[in-house]
């Protein structure tokens, strides 16, 4: 059994960045995903790539894998800093604005 360890990235639909502070622990397939030929839909037996656990730190998701005897890789992603602005998004509707506020 071969295991990920990474954090998630954000998402591409949202500027937040939610379910990005927990590290994950995610099983690799061992048998590729088969096309069932009745209903068009991919399936595969390895229920191991089901699984995905979180965890608050690398290195207790590291101690999981090492306990339980799983060969894991840890993936690291590179941070991004916040897109935060001064005003934010209120900054938009101010009564206070210089100028026409137009699209």
């Amino acid at each position: 059994m071969r295991a990920r360890i990474y954090k998630p990235a954000k998402t591409a639909m949202s500027s937040g960045t939610a379910k990005t502070r927990d590290w994950v622990l995610e099983f690799v397939p061992e048998t590729p995903r088969e096309v069932d030929p009745l209903t068009g839909w991919t399936g595969s037996s390895d229920t191991q790539s089901q699984i995905k656990l979180s965890f608050e730190s690398q290195a207790e998701a590291e101690d999981y894998a090492r306990d339980r005897g799983v060969d894991y890789v840890v993936l690291r992603s590179q941070a991004r800093k916040a897109n935060l602005r001064a005003g934010g998004y209120g900054e938009n509707f101010a009564t206070n604005r210089r100028g026409a506020w137009t699209h």
